[in-house]
């Protein structure tokens, strides 16, 4: 099987840039190469190899990394081993520098992606969203179909499920505000799809507004997770100890875990505390393919 791969201005400008529907496609054969790499990183197998185990010819793997994230097929490898995401996490040292502390206070930076988030109050929360009107929509992502779910407050949910799990993966959504009243809407969700996952509409002035629902806790967690940098990583234990709970990184791990917005709050740049990557909602393939992709963007 061969795929023919096209390559646009924009994705020559935007390295992580592509159409939404070819981007899902790409994402389904770089799951398969993903899955090779993790199960053969230690021998860093070459390229036809990897184009083998995913299907398509080692020219198409090629250009396909090329744009989805910007990066070689052998650079994005380096990207997925434990020792890159090592080093990623002696890099950043100081993950918390000033500028993300008191971007907490007003439009809060997300690698390039403008994001403003404000928490719903304690009790709303533990009304399970009694009230609360909820719309939804899949859309193609990068990182496979995205649910997409808005409140009149702004982005509520984002999960992602992989071809055929679409549904599961909205019942697990719906399971955490169980009272809500949803609504499929594409059309309602398509503006925040587009904004979320193209990188030509990352704009500081138009700032992408998401409402955190979760207990206090939780919020706090989610809170510094919007902290840590585009290509830095941070490990449980030090986002225990940034939202002053040094001693409860078992906590941070299971609020971690509850993230409801995925990838706009990076729960993906959290690692063991040898830097390992461990334990991700969407599974771990996703989390690297994050974590490769943003290597790329990073780089751009």
């Amino acid at each position: 099987m061969t795929m023919t791969l096209a390559k646009t201005a924009l994705s020559d400008r935007f390295p992580g840039f592509a159409p939404l529907p070819t981007a899902a496609a790409d994402y389904d054969v770089v799951r398969r190469a993903i899955a090779h790499i993790r199960g053969n990183w230690r021998s860093q197998p070459e390229i036809d190899t990897i184009a083998n185990a995913a299907g398509v010819s080692a020219t198409d793997l090629h250009h396909l990394f090329r744009r989805w994230c910007g990066l070689t097929p052998k650079a994005f490898l380096q990207a997925l081993t434990l020792s890159h995401a090592r080093d990623l996490l002696r890099a950043s040292a100081s993950v918390l520098d000033t500028a993300y502390e008191v971007g907490l206070s007003g439009p809060g930076r997300l690698h390039d992606l403008f994001v403003t988030h404000e928490a719903m109050s304690p009790g709303e929360w533990k009304a399970g969203g009694e009230g609360l009107t909820i719309s939804y929509g899949f859309h193609p992502s990068p990182f496979g179909t995205a649910i997409v779910m808005n409140t009149p407050r702004g982005l509520a949910g984002l999960a992602l499920a992989d071809a055929g799990k679409e549904r599961a993966a909205l019942r697990d959504m719906r399971s955490r505000w169980p009272k809500a009243r949803y609504v499929e809407d594409f059309a309602a969700t398509a503006a925040t799809a587009r904004r979320i996952f193209d990188s030509t509409l990352w704009r500081p002035e138009q700032p992408l507004r998401v409402v955190l629902i979760g207990t206090d806790f939780e919020v706090r967690v989610w809170e510094k997770l919007l902290t840590i940098p585009m290509g830095k990583l941070d490990t449980y234990s030090g986002v225990a100890a940034k939202v002053g709970e040094p001693k409860a990184a078992r906590a941070v791990g299971a609020a971690v875990g509850k993230n409801p917005i995925c990838f706009v709050v990076p729960c993906h740049r959290v690692v063991g505390k040898n830097g390992d990557i461990t334990g991700y909602h969407w599974g771990l393939t996703r989390k690297r393919a994050m974590l490769g992709w943003e290597a790329g963007m990073a780089a751009a």
